[in-house]
């Protein structure tokens, strides 16, 4: 009982070695080819079980992903000719399994050439372009130009490439400096230039703005002036008036206004009984004889003295 399951154990073995001699499984990420003795005979490319002649022919399997390449940067020469480092990554992938066998053998040999192939194109596209352009208006038409020109030629080593992207596109660390002092030395000039636009035209909008206000202050004295003539003439009117109403009374009201502002607070008064500035301080009664009879003070006058 025991032989026979060893016999049994040792035949599973065998045929699990024989048929994993005469099959092989290609996953849904990966194609393979078949070689007979070096020398190809087919090409596997959808998912599934395989047959093969046992140690005679084998299969090679390569990724049918997307795959990608992240070259070191490099230094190029533009149109104006200043240099550019450029730091570029490439998606790419095998469309054809026996011609990159041949031609590259494996991925590591693929990224070699499609380096190469990638730095030529962009050698040739950024020769015709200024710097400017490059890091800013054309940098997507460049990508394109770069990778339709590469996938052409990557085509010979079985690879389709998919894009070039640009990850950074500057100058050499040794210029940027001289460079950026450039950049800041235009920018102050135009703003300079804007901020004497600005003074300008503020000084402009001052004289302006002076000229109306002086404008419209004399119109504004002028109609003072002529209303306050016009008060003047209807006071001096209605004065007169008064005065043909009441000449006394309005010599008597006109006296005591300069009264106020002739006399202050404590002031001694010599009075004169022919002074006619004073006539109101004393009796004003017209049948008093002025040269014989003495004058007579009004009582707030008698108490001050």
């Amino acid at each position: 009982m025991g032989r026979t399951l060893t016999v049994i154990i040792a035949l599973g073995a065998l045929l699990l070695i024989v048929f994993s001699q005469v099959t092989f499984v290609v996953a849904e990420t990966n194609q393979a080819i078949v070689l007979q003795l070096g020398e190809y005979r087919y090409t596997a490319r959808d998912p599934g079980l395989y047959f093969k002649l046992p140690f005679v022919q084998e299969a090679v399997f390569f990724d049918r992903r997307l795959l990608s390449s992240d070259a070191e940067p490099q230094e190029y020469l533009t149109l104006d000719k200043k240099r550019v480092i450029v730091d570029h990554v490439t998606r790419w992938r095998i469309v054809d399994p026996i011609k990159f066998f041949v031609s590259v053998q494996n991925e590591n040999g693929a990224r070699a050439r499609l380096d190469d192939v990638v730095f030529s194109e962009l050698r040739r596209t950024l020769a015709t372009y200024d710097f400017d352009v490059i890091i800013a208006d054309e940098r997507e038409n460049i990508m394109g130009i770069v990778t339709v020109a590469s996938s052409e030629r990557a085509l010979d080593f079985g690879i389709e490439v998919i894009d070039v992207r640009f990850k950074r596109a500057d100058l050499p660390e040794e210029v940027e400096d001289s460079v950026f002092d450039r950049m800041r030395a235009e920018r102050a000039r135009e703003a300079n230039r804007y901020r004497a636009e600005g003074e300008e035209q503020g000084a402009e909008i001052m004289a302006s703005a002076d000229r109306e206000r002086i404008v419209i202050v004399a119109e504004a004295e002028e109609t003072a002036a002529q209303i306050r003539g016009e008060g003047d003439a209807e006071a001096i009117a209605i004065y007169a008036d008064a005065l043909n109403q009441d000449p006394e009374f309005f010599a008597f009201r006109r006296r005591l206004e300069a009264y106020v502002k002739v006399l202050q607070e404590g002031d001694m008064i010599v009075l004169s009984p022919e002074s006619e500035f004073f006539k109101y301080l004393v009796d004003p009664s017209p049948q008093r004889d002025v040269g014989t009879a003495p004058p007579v003070l009004s009582p707030a006058l008698e108490e001050d003295e």
